[in-house]
């Protein structure tokens, strides 16, 4: 069977994201649940239909682990349920160097009132109106929030009854954080004004938007309100002007009042803060007492250090879908020779990603960069080998022995040891039926360096 390389290679980029809603994007897309041991996409659904109130939950893991292709299924799957559902990425929104509580909470605004006058819900919050304008007046600077407009989701401004434009939420907010955006000092001033406010806001988007929203989308049939926000794991954990770490002040801190929105809410949270002596707080005041969801790699191995076919066999599909997208798991298989020279090759790929989709899509990605299929094994260990010297470069000798300490024991101990070892990617989150366990990214474990390592740590 012929392969389109050039369409191949375009299915491979990393940094697409699969959105299952989109009928193009469904072919791609390949249910992990099975072998990650989690079920979590189906338990935040289920605490969401089985819930009689507003819910706060979180959802973490590793950078490139598949969490947003998981979120947008979560989204579709809530859809099909009957509820509205805002999912947006607040990187689009926010500067993760530099993130307030106020910002955010304008953020969700907008997207939540983007997404109801799209759906011909148009709301007049008239407190939240004021709200702007005597921010835009604080500011000193002219800021129109009347007027037809076009808006980043490709929604404008409605005519009133009387051929007026009506005040459109999302043009407002709009209009006010586009100019702080562009001006730190600016945005320096909008939060000293807003801060203050924090509390007039959180009501002014209960009462104003959410609750109007919610009655008004039952009023069509609908069950409620989903907002999911996801890429706030990415926020970097630089201090701030309070004296706190970017992630500990928005979760831990301001984290009660992350919560009060009311609308079931699922959050993205940095993994990290799963490690931090914050944690407990964090699980308390942001996700009402429950732990976080954390998605875990596809397993390569089981913790007895044998192969996990079943985790491998997955990983395969998802590099053949992105091939032949047309063709069944069984018939996708039988093509493996056009694209690999054998089937051991993929295999070894699979294997060397440790589960992480992102980067085994960018190993594939390399790959098509230096050859046409079929891709031999040797062009797979130019690229391997590639990746192990990026590793191997960054590493220093304490950062050897904690991996080391992982390594034996298959547990990381310690914020310490989850700030240095998980983002840098040495270690890898696994689960399976006895709960959570890690180990050393295959990648670096077959390098020299770490065998030599592991000799004299183990004499």
């Amino acid at each position: 069977m012929g392969m389109d390389t050039r369409q191949f290679f375009q299915a491979c980029n990393p940094t697409k994201t699969l959105n299952i809603s989109k009928p193009e994007d469904r072919p791609y897309y390949i249910d992990f649940s099975k072998v990650r041991g989690s079920g979590i996409i189906r338990r935040l659904k289920r605490s969401i239909l089985l819930a009689n109130k507003p819910s706060c939950q979180l959802f973490s893991g590793y950078i490139g682990c598949g969490k947003s292709p998981e979120l947008l299924c979560l989204k579709s799957e809530l859809s099909r349920e009957g509820f509205h559902v805002v999912y947006f990425e607040a990187t689009e929104d926010q500067d993760t160097t530099d993130v307030d509580l106020t910002d955010f909470l304008l953020a969700i605004a907008r997207r939540v009132s983007e997404s109801l006058e799209k759906h011909n819900i148009h709301l007049q919050p008239k407190g939240f109106k004021k709200l702007l304008q005597d921010t835009a007046k604080f500011l000193q600077t002219p800021i129109s929030l009347e007027g037809e407009v076009s808006l980043p989701g490709g929604s404008s401004l409605a005519v009133g009854s009387e051929g007026q434009f009506t005040f459109s939420l999302p043009m407002g907010i709009a209009a006010i954080t586009a100019k702080a955006k562009d001006s730190p000092n600016l945005r320096s001033r909008m939060r000293q004004y807003l801060e203050p406010r924090t509390s007039q806001i959180l009501a002014a988007i209960n009462n104003e938007l959410l609750r109007p929203a919610t009655k008004a989308l039952k009023q069509k049939g609908q069950k409620g309100l989903v907002v999911i926000v996801d890429n706030l794991d990415r926020i970097d954990p630089r201090m701030n002007e309070s004296g706190y770490l970017q992630t500990e002040y928005l979760f831990v801190q301001r984290g009660g009042q992350l919560s009060q929105l009311d609308c079931h809410l699922v959050y993205t949270v940095p993994l990290v803060l799963l490690f931090s002596n914050q944690s407990e707080t964090l699980k308390q005041r942001l996700g009402g007492g429950v732990d976080p969801k954390v998605l875990p790699m596809v397993p390569v191995k089981q913790r007895n250090g044998q192969l996990d076919w079943q985790g491998i066999a997955l990983l395969q599909q998802m590099v053949l879908a992105k091939a032949f997208p047309g063709l069944s798991d069984k018939q996708r298989l039988a093509q493996v020779e056009h694209v690999f020279d054998n089937l051991e090759t993929l295999n070894y790929l699979c294997y060397i990603s440790g589960g992480h989709v992102r980067k085994l899509l960018a190993l594939m990605h390399s790959c098509l960069q230096y050859d046409d299929p079929p891709i031999s094994r040797r062009c797979i260990s130019k690229v391997i080998q590639e990746y192990q010297d990026s590793l191997l470069r960054t590493i220093e000798d304490i950062e050897w022995t904690m991996i080391m300490e992982v390594d034996k024991r298959k547990s990381l101990k310690g914020e310490e040891e989850c700030q240095t070892l998980l983002p840098s990617m040495f270690i890898f989150e696994y689960q399976d039926s006895k709960g959570s366990w890690y180990d050393v990214n295959p990648a670096l474990a077959m390098t020299k360096e770490f065998r030599i390592r592991k000799k004299q740590f183990n004499t």
